[in-house]
């Protein structure tokens, strides 16, 4: 696969831009996760950026909008989780929105809108990063329709360019 893609490093003011306003995005200081000294590059290929930091894909843009990659195990350990049926992986893997009738347990607490990590129920695997359509008490109640809008899935562009660049 071939893709064309231009890889520079980021001066500090643009580092500190760039974790400010993804840290408003996830919800967790990435400065402080990174320290200040942080390394960080930007990979711009024809539909983003990916930005690595401290040699690790962590997260993107796109459209303007920062989201941590699937492969950013800091933030898929703190985010809000959301279990699926076996039945379900199929859906999600192919980026289609999350179900209410394919979610087996919720942990977590969090807001409409907010950030959810979409995880399989037999092996505990990251399978998607979703925008909650309700708050976490409102989630529990429903029983059918979509309720996670996904934003970045396995097998998707964003992954499939993280694994290039991490070959």
């Amino acid at each position: 696969m071939s893709v064309k893609q231009r890889r520079y490093a980021l001066k500090s003011k643009e580092i500190k831009q760039v974790l400010c306003e993804a840290s408003q995005h996830f919800k967790m200081d990435l400065d402080v996760l990174f320290g200040s000294k942080a390394a960080i590059e930007a990979v711009e290929f024809d539909s983003g950026q990916i930005y690595i930091v401290n040699t690790k894909p962590v997260m993107f843009k796109a459209a303007g909008i920062f989201l941590p990659l699937l492969g950013f195990t800091e933030f898929i350990e703190f985010a809000p989780k959301i279990i699926v049926d076996m039945g379900a992986v199929p859906f999600v893997c192919k980026g289609a929105n999350v179900m209410a009738p394919g979610i087996r347990r919720v942990e977590g607490e969090f807001s409409k809108g907010d950030l959810l990590i979409v995880v399989d129920e037999r092996h505990g695997k990251a399978l998607a990063l979703g925008e909650s359509m309700f708050d976490s008490v409102a989630f529990k109640e429903i029983k059918s329709g979509p309720v996670i809008k996904t934003l970045h899935y396995v097998s998707d562009k964003y992954w499939n360019m993280t694994k290039l660049l991490t070959e």
